[in-house]
């Protein structure tokens, strides 16, 4: 197979991620790199021996076959759009947009244009939730009954990002929102959220939450409830349990070192791995992998532009929820 000839949209700390994944991919060749910050796109471009283009310049090149968009959120709807009219096999970070009407315009561009798009959602490459995955779906428990997902951050990103980013339903609890999704293989039929900003109070002059539970509902009448908060003192805490009919699944968190410590005091271990950089590399790796062979073979992206849809339509619910102080109906 020849090399897949790719084009970096960003250069900042995820797009440095995808820089070096594929650098280690064989099958993957970074052509160019394309960011606002000249500086930032030198920097990545020389380490990688491509070469610094405009927006423009990729897409008009036809000997660049596919691009991964890591830019800000705001233009990713715009450069998938393009994308998809230059003919580009394209990769992008969450979110596709903040606004649901935004999402729902890319997409109709990207069938008409028959392109393909595959999304940014990491977690469903770990080895870890895979296999969750695939026990759930070979009947290891049966029928799920009760999935619960935990996810807390080290602590909170800075207060510029946090007033852009979409809040943290949008954010950090989208990720959930896909995973009880993809685990379950539907969507729900309703919801409830419950949120503070106990961590930063401040935080609620703009809209946001630090912490929060949402509760949902599938039609066969099981449950799913996803915990967040931005603030976890022992590291990056990443955990499901899937409670089922004949039995449970569960998922621990990737600990700094598989060392214990056992004394007359009680039995001690490492702490779970800081932050996604290094809890979800290999998961990145795996990502870039499934995007090749999306190339290659012509199949279908494991987490596609429609999922990056649903998982925004649960976070506005979940807004709306808090707003309303309501169950919300999820309209399928």
């Amino acid at each position: 197979m020849t090399k897949l000839r790719l084009a970096l949209f960003g250069a900042g700390r995820i797009g440095k991620i995808h820089a070096a994944t594929i650098d280690a991919n064989p099958d993957c060749e970074l052509v160019s790199v394309v960011d606002i910050d000249e500086s930032a796109a030198k920097e990545v471009a020389n380490r990688y021996s491509s070469k610094v283009m405009t927006a423009d310049e990729v897409f008009d090149d036809k000997n660049i076959e596919a691009v991964l968009i890591c830019s800000a959120a705001n233009t990713h709807a715009d450069l998938i759009e393009k994308a998809a009219r230059a003919n580009k096999v394209i990769f992008c970070e969450k979110p596709i947009d903040l606004s649901l009407k935004r999402v729902q315009a890319c997409l109709k561009v990207v069938e008409e244009n028959s392109a393909s798009l595959s999304l940014g959602f990491n977690r469903r490459y770990d080895n870890n939730f895979m296999a969750i995955k695939t026990a759930l779906d070979e009947g290891e428990i049966g029928k799920a009954e009760l999935i619960t997902i935990s996810s807390r951050d080290p602590g909170l990103p800075p207060m510029d990002y946090m007033k852009l980013s979409g809040g943290i339903f949008k954010d950090m609890m989208i990720h959930d929102f896909d995973m009880a999704v993809w685990l379950k293989g539907e969507m729900p039929v309703r919801l409830s959220a419950h949120a503070s900003a106990i961590v930063e109070p401040s935080i609620s002059e703009f809209g946001d939450f630090d912490t929060a539970v949402v509760s949902m509902e599938f039609a066969d009448a099981s449950l799913a409830v996803i915990t967040n908060s931005r603030r976890a003192s022992y590291g990056y805490d990443q955990r499901i349990e899937v409670h089922g009919e004949k039995g449970m699944l569960s998922m621990e968190n990737v600990l700094e070192n598989t060392v214990s410590i056992s004394n007359e005091y009680g039995t001690n271990k490492a702490k779970p791995l800081h932050f996604f950089l290094e809890r979800y590399m290999q998961a990145y790796a795996n990502e870039l992998n499934d995007f090749v062979s999306c190339f290659a073979d012509g199949k279908k992206p494991k987490a596609s532009g429609k999922d990056g849809e649903n998982a925004l339509i649960l976070a506005l619910a979940a807004e709306k929820s808090i707003k309303t102080g309501k169950i919300i109906d999820i309209k399928n």
